[in-house]
């Protein structure tokens, strides 16, 4: 896994009004379609055929934003973003995005049994993606066996932890937290 410096700038928020406002996922969304579209900026994350490349953008409203690059094969594994709400967009490639369709608590467990017809899952080619609210479960893959993918990602609040899962079958069981410094 590597990482890239800061970029030096990022698409501008619809409005001033963003600025001063938490943003909402429908911003979010708005923010991460524009960055996509913005070919200058996807040919500007360089990629690394064994890991994923990240750069840092300034989102709307003090919220946090990513580009990644997405090498053939890779993924995210099992994780939330706690208390923060989201929406990434698919700028180059395909990614498949597994999601689960429940509520899950927040804190005091270490193993679940999720019900059956709990499971989604989302084929986001590019141009494509969407938003989430708080503690949404999912994984994010780059399935294909040759072609990089590349996505924007946008999270607000600031991403305070990440909690990651591993599943086998219909048993999802807590593994890590991790907080902005293990990542940054």
């Amino acid at each position: 896994m590597s990482v890239s410096s800061p970029a030096p700038a990022s698409p501008a928020p619809a409005s001033s009004a963003a600025d001063t406002a938490a943003p909402t996922q429908a911003e979010l969304l708005d923010f991460v379609r524009r960055a996509a579209a913005d070919a200058e900026l996807i040919a500007s994350l360089p990629l690394d055929p064994e890991g994923r490349t990240w750069v840092r953008l300034e989102g709307p409203g003090g919220s946090e934003a990513w580009l990644i690059g997405w090498p053939p094969g890779t993924g995210t594994g099992w994780h939330d973003h706690a208390d923060s709400v989201g929406a990434f967009v698919t700028a180059a490639g395909e990614l498949k995005e597994n999601a689960l369709a429940a509520r899950l608590p927040t804190d005091g467990w270490k193993t679940l049994e999720l019900s059956e017809g709990v499971d989604r899952e989302r084929r986001l080619p590019t141009g494509k993606g969407r938003a989430f609210g708080q503690h949404h479960v999912h994984e994010v893959l780059n399935e294909s066996a040759d072609r990089h993918a590349v996505s924007v990602h946008a999270y607000y609040p600031p991403l305070p932890q990440i909690r990651r899962y591993s599943r086998t079958g219909p048993t999802l069981r807590l593994e890590q937290v991790e907080r902005p410094q293990d990542w940054q």
